[in-house]
């Protein structure tokens, strides 16, 4: 497997639910934000500006609870690469390193400019599978 992509996040008033905890839309969007900054920070500027990527599917399991103010960890890699199509794993974990979140989401690479998928090239896929 390779080294995840590692992002702290700590959830705010507006993330909690009436039922006391981190709301599960909250997830879906910081599986998001976890996704975005991990091509932000290993894709050069000229694959940023070519290609954009559209989910197609998720998958979540809810473990455990998250609450205000915790410093949660979040940490994704890549895995599966076929096509224009790409699993992303991701795993969130509380201060006490139990698991609150896994999610598996098929995110497709898209050409910008055609808004069509684009076939994942080994260096676009290297990005992601280093160590």
């Amino acid at each position: 497997m390779p080294a995840p992509f590692r992002v702290v996040l700590r959830p705010e008033a507006a993330d909690i639910d009436e039922n006391g905890h981190v709301n599960n839309i909250v997830y879906v969007r910081w599986l998001q934000d976890v996704a975005t900054a991990h091509w932000a920070a290993v894709a050069p500027p000229e694959a940023q500006e070519h290609f954009i990527w559209w989910i197609s599917r998720h998958e979540i399991d809810y473990r455990a609870a998250s609450h205000l103010g915790e410093e949660l960890l979040a940490e994704t890699w890549g895995e599966n690469p076929k096509g224009a199509r790409f699993d992303r794993c991701t795993r969130i974990t509380g201060p006490d390193g139990g698991v609150r979140v896994e999610a598996r989401t098929t995110w497709v690479i898209m050409d910008r400019a055609l808004q069509r998928p684009a076939r994942l090239r080994p260096e676009m896929v290297a990005l992601f599978l280093r160590d």
